[in-house]
């Protein structure tokens, strides 16, 4: 079976794009170990948001076949709100992701998994941020209700984890995990998949 995981740098997990084969320092790579009789693919890239994803979405995903496709984005769509000043109002955001699941279910996938995004705040004023981020993972669920896709946790699972170690101990800014904080991810994905 092949399986094929895209987003963002948190998926990207510093994988080398000029290698097809490599699967980055992440949670995909983590996957990839747990189920060796699955042909596991990163297509992740660094700082992607939900509108570089469906400019991509043909070639880095679906020309590909997969079996499977999970994705894990939104994140970038509220960091850059506070960052850059460029807001991806949530009605955009569903309708981006809303066309990456549709075209995934009309190429004939039948088994999507979808990744929350999450923040971990390690700076006070992350906690506000959280109003932006609250609607796209409400959108995400909502979504992944819609199109019968698997829906991986990753929020909860990673502030509860937080609670023993401390944030830091999970993520370097909010968002990008340490290796403790993907092998959090990595079973939060796993423990859906069925692994």
């Amino acid at each position: 079976m092949r399986l094929l995981l895209t987003g963002d740098s948190i998926t990207a997990a510093g994988r080398d794009l000029t290698d097809p084969t490599d699967l980055g320092t992440g949670y995909v790579a983590r996957v990839a170990a747990a189920l060796p009789a699955h042909e596991v693919l990163n297509t992740g890239i660094n700082g992607h948001r939900v509108p570089d994803l469906q400019q991509r979405w043909g070639r880095d995903v679906l020309a590909h076949a997969p079996d499977v496709v999970s994705v894990m984005v939104g994140v970038n769509d509220m960091w850059r709100r506070y960052t850059r000043q460029e807001p991806t109002p949530v009605s955009r955001f569903e309708t981006g992701y809303r066309d990456l699941l549709v075209r995934t279910r009309a190429a004939g996938v039948e088994r999507i998994i979808v990744l929350e995004p999450f923040l971990l705040p390690v700076r006070d004023e992350q906690w506000s941020w959280r109003a932006d981020l609250d609607e796209k993972i409400a959108m995400v669920r909502r979504l992944a209700q819609e199109f019968d896709a698997d829906l991986v946790a990753t929020d909860g699972p990673m502030a509860q984890a937080a609670s023993s170690v401390g944030a830091r101990a999970l993520v370097s800014d909010g968002v990008h995990p340490t290796p403790e904080g993907f092998d959090v991810l990595a079973d939060c994905w796993l423990g859906v998949f069925g692994a």
